[in-house]
């Protein structure tokens, strides 16, 4: 019996714990080339692109150059 996301046990008790998920098993092994990497590897790669042209133009430097100027 389920009242408000707490259970009742067969004696009548008040469980005052959250109830616990179901629990599955996913079929489907995602290793290798899946979507969500590729999608996650392009945005990051994107980032790291705008983040080097920034560096770029407030330095006035090329990475390189930026690096060897300490």
């Amino acid at each position: 019996m389920t009242n408000r996301g707490f259970t009742i046990n067969e004696r009548g008790q008040l469980n005052r714990f959250a109830i616990e998920p179901k629990v599955y098993v996913e079929e489907n092994l995602h290793i290798g080339f899946t979507e969500y990497a590729e999608k996650l590897n392009g945005r990051l790669a994107m980032i790291g692109f705008i983040s080097y042209i920034v560096l770029e133009v407030f330095t006035g430097h090329s990475l390189i150059g930026w690096l060897t100027s300490f």
